[in-house]
């Protein structure tokens, strides 16, 4: 993580204090870069972090799967021959609110 300081000094235990109260309001984020700056009695913290990968988890033939390339030949067949389905009112967005 890139710490920056501007316009003051912070001593190394604030900026552990600033750097801890960010990752406890963001636990699921990896923290890549804080700026702090400095004004007087006053400091303002921006932070940038890295987004967390995920992989995409869907319902496919009653099984909750990321890819199908572990299924064998009957359950790609299945998969192949699902029926998608979508929902068409004919109304517009504001008839529905």
């Amino acid at each position: 993580m890139t710490v920056t300081v501007n316009g003051g000094i912070l001593s190394q235990a604030e900026i552990n204090a600033y750097v801890s109260q960010i990752k406890e309001q963001n636990p699921d984020k990896l923290i890549t870069s804080v700026t702090f700056d400095v004004d007087g009695e006053y400091v303002d913290m921006s932070y940038t972090y890295d987004n967390v990968p995920f992989e995409r988890i869907r319902r496919i033939t009653g099984y909750l799967v990321g890819t199908i390339d572990r299924f064998n030949n009957a359950k790609r067949a299945e998969v192949q021959d699902r029926v998608k389905h979508s929902i068409d009112c004919g109304c517009s967005l504001e008839e529905i609110a």
